[in-house]
């Protein structure tokens, strides 16, 4: 996948996110952050008093993450692995049931209450609400070479959350990078006020889903599989044909290509 660097770089090498918007979007994080945070105050107190209990270690973390144009900066996130697993192995993304996830992180996780800590970010000015998931740089130095024009997502603020955070699963291997790319410089190059506003309304009901499933599995636990269908009742004996023998199944592929303008 190439991109070229011009689509999203001005002419004397300024991101695109600058700009009148980028000045008036700041000031709504600022805003919006100092409520959010006030009212968050209680429940990641609680959540931090779960987390220390549950397992050894502290209840918050810091982790270099990488901002605007590149610059590093502190992230502050609850703590939802065992202490120090990183110890030996270095920095690695977090697999499908990874073992180091702890009980109580595991549903941190899912909910994604685990990131409120990142508003005081936002408060500093190193995050925006709405932007590309920052990433660790030990982590990025690999997918630049891996993922031509991984580095333009820099080109703007990281966020809270995102369009990529909210359409796609998250990285488990670099083959699903450059979904997530697309998805972030398609929102580097659109970004503005009608396309953040559906977002942010879109991550108030992808938590309420996420909370909600979160509930169900905790009150219902041990139950069969959801995907698993009774078998229907009948009134009455039906009678089953037999299959077609000579019939072979029909098979089909489907490609998808993503590209940088999603």
């Amino acid at each position: 996948m190439h991109i070229e660097r011009d689509v999203f770089l001005g002419k004397q090498g300024q991101s695109i996110g600058a700009g009148v918007y980028s000045r008036i979007k700041a000031a709504a994080d600022f805003c919006l952050a100092c409520l959010l945070f006030a009212a968050a105050l209680p429940v990641i107190a609680l959540l931090a008093m779960l987390v220390k209990r549950s397992s050894p270690g502290p209840a918050f973390y810091q982790q270099t993450r990488l901002g605007l144009g590149g610059r590093q900066f502190q992230i502050w996130k609850l703590r939802t692995m065992t202490h120090n697993c990183e110890a030996h192995t270095g920095p690695v993304w977090s697999g499908e049931n990874d073992p180091r996830v702890t009980p109580i992180g595991r549903i941190l996780r899912d909910t994604h209450l685990d990131e409120l800590p990142q508003l005081w970010n936002v408060l500093r000015g190193e995050m925006s609400l709405i932007g590309p998931r920052p990433e660790r740089p030990e982590i990025a130095r690999r997918l630049e070479l891996a993922v031509p024009g991984f580095g333009l997502r820099l080109g703007i603020k990281p966020g809270l959350t995102g369009l990529a955070q909210l359409r796609l699963p998250p990285d488990q291997d670099v083959a699903q990078v450059p979904q997530k790319l697309a998805q972030d410089l398609y929102y580097l190059r659109n970004h503005g006020l009608f396309l953040d506003l559906r977002i942010l309304i879109s991550t108030i009901f992808f938590m309420i889903s996420a909370g909600s499933c979160c509930f169900s599995s905790l009150m219902l636990p041990g139950m069969a599989p959801a995907t698993q269908q009774p078998m229907p009742r009948q009134e009455r004996p039906v009678r089953w044909a037999e299959p077609d023998s000579s019939a072979e199944p029909a098979f089909s592929e489907t490609r998808v290509e993503v590209s940088a303008a999603a």
